[in-house]
């Protein structure tokens, strides 16, 4: 239903006005969430990932970007996620780059964006979470900097924007990868990157609970940098890595109407690409540390490359506009019976075997 009647619909509007619309109905939920979880959740042990020190019912999240100022938080464990990454949040609120900002490449099952982190801002999206209530499942806090703030003060937005959600966070994500707010990406260089995970693990212990933060990567290194960052932000205290944000390359869309639009390409385009980033990530800390994958995971196979990859844990984001609300429950299915095909007892079996 959702490929024959729902898409269509949405897709004939703004793509941003059609996020927000849906949006707006998940945040009006909370009544519906019972039944779905009941027909959405798969739970099957095989599923079950103990990383970060914590326990996770299914690997497959939702991706920072669409919940971003954690709205509709409680909605995504019902829809069958097995955890959920809110924002990214900036310290104080922005509006991003100004609209049209998101871009549909159907044909290529793709997104282009330059959103620039629009954000409520961190107490925004602390109320939020207070009043949303329990999620049921673990949920991730991404955070970034104000576009005004020099790359010099970067640490101290980053911890005004984990302190007042310490108390809602079960992991923090540093993103230092986003492509559209400008100068950004210069932070995930190694010699940049270990001051800021520093910093971010002072604060997430602020509780007395330490979270773990990990460091969202991007895709589009050269030569022997990524290995080099991920070394800088493990020695610093980085408890894992996301592999990878969205990239700045076009490969695979050249022939779109909006591959000329600047910002971060996400999608089919960018799996394998992102795939390999991820094994290279898993390689470079002798899988000693978990690894997020997302980049182009749509199906159940696409999931299962990541997590040969090297990934504990996946997240999807662009392939839920594509696939729909049923997409965590294909996706944990089809995992079922990749695993039962190759003989493995569980997820966790199955990560890294093709990159060791």
């Amino acid at each position: 239903m959702y490929r024959a009647l729902i898409r269509p619909w949405l897709f004939r509007h703004d793509p941003e006005d059609a996020h927000h619309f849906v949006m707006g109905l998940l945040r009006r939920w909370p009544i519906g969430c019972g039944l779905a979880r009941r027909l959405l959740a798969v739970d099957d042990p095989r599923l079950r990932v103990e990383a970060l020190g914590l326990s996770f019912g299914n690997p497959i999240g939702l991706g920072a970007g669409l919940d971003k100022d954690g709205e509709a938080a409680g909605a995504w464990g019902a829809l069958g996620f097995g955890f959920v990454e809110i924002g990214t949040v900036t310290p104080r609120p922005q509006e991003g780059n100004p609209r049209p900002r998101l871009f549909r490449l159907a044909s290529e099952r793709a997104l282009i964006n330059r959103m620039g982190f629009n954000s409520a801002g961190a107490e925004t999206v602390r109320a939020n979470l207070a009043r949303g209530g329990a999620t049921g499942i673990p949920i991730g806090i991404n955070v970034g900097k104000n576009r005004d703030t020099p790359n010099e003060r970067a640490a101290d937005d980053y911890r005004a924007a984990m302190a007042p959600l310490v108390p809602f966070a079960d992991y923090f994500v540093i993103n230092v990868s986003s492509p559209n707010t400008k100068g950004l990406r210069a932070l995930q260089e190694a010699g940049a990157v270990g001051d800021l995970v520093a910093a971010a693990v002072e604060v997430a212990r602020g509780d007395g609970r330490a979270r773990p933060v990990l460091v969202k990567l991007a895709p589009d290194f050269e030569g022997d940098a990524l290995e080099e960052t991920v070394r800088a932000a493990r020695a610093a205290g980085a408890a894992g890595f996301v592999a990878t944000n969205t990239t700045v390359g076009r490969t695979g869309v050249e022939g779109s109407p909006f591959a000329a639009e600047a910002g971060g390409l996400s999608g089919a385009p960018l799996r394998a690409r992102a795939t390999e980033v991820l094994r290279r990530v898993y390689r470079a800390t002798d899988g000693a540390l978990p690894i997020i994958g997302v980049g182009g995971v749509a199906t159940a196979a696409d999931a299962y490359e990541k997590i040969r990859a090297g990934a504990s844990l996946v997240q999807v984001y662009t392939g839920l506009i594509y696939e729909g609300p049923c997409i965590a429950r294909a996706i944990n299915r089809g995992l079922l019976a990749l695993l039962a095909r190759d003989g493995l007892p569980s997820v966790a079996a199955a990560v890294g075997l093709d990159a060791k």
